[in-house]
């Protein structure tokens, strides 16, 4: 027969208790994720429109319609309203030396700096061609663009905004726009004009 020790009965009288304590336990239920405010927007901002969040196209349409209008201001609540919160808007292009560089703002920082061209000129983007990938909550949309002063008109620019979207089990939101200019020297390919 084994002799225990008043140390190792204490030990094994501590175990017991433990383990029976973590067997007693209620266990907590783990928070519920709530549905996040907008980009950059107190939770008391504007919700986004139902019909501009409900599907992968519809959000798209949202983004080029939101920033497309004749010469003045923009419904910045819209626009901020489709975006999840640290999403990031990153233009990429070459330089006069061939050197190419991305920037990464915001929507907040993208609609401090649109706003000024938005006031004096009129802009029209639009999509051509939009090719979806889309998997359980995640989607990715490599949209063919062209811009113009005012509709009608010959586009002025083109070329890709890849997007990447989240859906969160009741809406879809953009976590990044990322997008490069066709210039002289790299044409849009026949392919993405489809």
């Amino acid at each position: 027969m084994r002799k225990f020790t008043a140390g190792s009965l204490a030990l094994c009288l501590g175990l017991a208790c433990l383990s029976a304590i973590a067997q007693n336990a209620t266990p907590q239920p783990s928070p519920k994720p709530s549905t996040p405010p907008a980009a950059g927007a107190p939770a008391s901002a504007v919700p986004a429109r139902p019909g501009d969040v409900d599907t992968v196209e519809h959000i798209i349409a949202a983004v080029y319609d939101v920033i497309s209008g004749p010469a003045g201001p923009r419904d910045w609540d819209r626009f901020r309203s489709l975006y999840y919160p640290g999403a990031r808007m990153v233009p990429s292009r070459r330089d006069d030396k061939g050197a190419i560089n991305a920037r990464i703002f915001t929507p907040d920082e993208y609609a401090t700096r649109s706003q000024d061209f938005f006031s004096k000129e009129g802009f029209f983007e639009n999509a051509v061609a939009n090719r979806v990938e889309a998997w359980d909550h995640i989607a990715h949309v490599w949209s063919t663009y062209e811009s113009r002063h005012a509709k009608g008109e010959k586009p002025f620019a083109r070329g890709i905004n890849s997007f990447q979207l989240f859906h969160d089990g009741n809406r879809w939101w953009i976590l990044t726009v990322y997008w490069e200019s066709e210039d002289a020297s790299h044409p849009l390919s026949e392919k993405y004009l489809k």
